[in-house]
């Protein structure tokens, strides 16, 4: 795969805004662990090499087991591996990025709502909705994950 061009280069201001985007997220009181975990199932819906490369290693990185790791995908069958808050952060990513499917039903908003506060939520989703436009740019404009630059 041949990167389409440098959206990083083409567009500093508008990537430095999700970057501030970002670093409000990493500093609005969400678990580090969840939030990369977030970030990687979100990728993983949406098919992001270069994100899933990235999250993959700052969780491994973090000391996230790699058997952990593997199951991100399926984390409602991995049993006692993910805790509640990670769950429910899980599942509500899950119903957010597939919105255009899910119409993000009321139970799944009274499910996350029962273990984050509104601000957590908030933040969640905000974390949720910049991922989903991080793997955009990526995809769309064929990023090289780390792994594959040799």
């Amino acid at each position: 795969m041949t990167q389409r061009m440098n959206y990083n280069a083409a567009s500093p201001a508008g990537m430095k805004a999700f970057g501030a985007v970002y670093g409000y997220v990493a500093q609005s009181g969400l678990p580090a662990r969840l939030i990369d975990l977030v970030y990687l199932r979100v990728s993983q819906i949406n098919g992001c090499a270069y994100c899933i490369d990235m999250h993959s290693r700052d969780l491994l990185k973090a000391g996230v087991a790699a058997e952990h790791l593997f199951l991100v995908q399926v984390w409602r069958e991995a049993g006692y591996l993910f805790d509640e808050k990670e769950g429910a952060a899980l599942a509500w990513a899950e119903t957010v990025t597939r919105v255009a499917e899910t119409g993000v039903p009321d139970e799944a908003y009274r499910a996350a709502a029962a273990v984050f506060g509104e601000k957590e939520l908030s933040d969640l989703t905000i974390a949720i909705g910049l991922m989903n436009a991080y793997n955009r740019m990526a995809i769309s404009f064929r990023a090289t994950p780390a792994a594959a630059r040799g």
